[in-house]
């Protein structure tokens, strides 16, 4: 009887030391996770900064060749201001609405840029255009990165018996960052 009691009690002591390492070694997992899509946050977030530091140079150039596209000008720095607003609240809907707003004030400035030929050939501004351009692309590749461990993530803390580790551990689901449906849109080009 003795031995019976002590045979249950070892099985309930080994039972109870997996699922403790189990709970462990997946807590853990999730961590390590969770850490890897805050960096590529970060590194977006990083991004989105190095683009908002690019424009004031980029509206002080434009502003010595088009001093009458003032409200081109005035929504930029708008953008820029708000971006960098919604970027200190770490809320990525508010942060990919924001950079959005951004892309299409900078495209309008863009368009402005068209009618002044001496400007298009200016050497900062073209570097300043280029940087600007790399710093898009940047963005984009960081993007993906984020949504793709933002999917890995989510489906890991989905998954059973992880989603019991998740839920005690009081982990959620990610937001994906997306553009808006505006930027889904093809654009329609016409030559005149």
């Amino acid at each position: 009887m003795k031995r019976i009691v002590w045979l249950s009690l070892a099985a309930i002591v080994i039972v109870a030391a997996l699922l403790f390492n189990y709970y462990v070694g997946t807590y853990n997992k999730l961590q390590i996770l969770d850490e890897a899509v805050n960096s590529d946050w970060a590194q977006i977030d990083n991004q989105l900064k190095r683009r908002n530091d690019l424009i004031p140079n980029l509206v002080q150039t434009v502003k010595g060749y088009s001093s009458h596209e003032k409200e081109v000008l005035a929504n930029v720095s708008d953008a820029r201001a708000k971006l960098a607003g919604s970027m200190n609240s770490k809320d990525v809907k508010a942060i990919s609405k924001d950079s959005e707003q951004l892309s299409s004030a900078l495209s309008r400035l863009l368009v402005v840029v068209e009618q002044y030929p001496n400007l298009k050939a200016d050497k900062s501004f073209v570097a300043l255009q280029d940087e600007l351009a790399g710093t898009e692309n940047r963005i984009a590749v960081a993007r993906k990165d984020y949504n793709l461990k933002v999917k890995v993530y989510n489906a890991i803390i989905r998954t059973f018996p992880t989603s019991v580790v998740a839920k005690i551990a009081g982990m959620q689901q990610r937001e994906y960052y997306q553009i808006s449906s505006e930027d889904k849109k093809v654009p329609e080009v016409k030559f005149d």
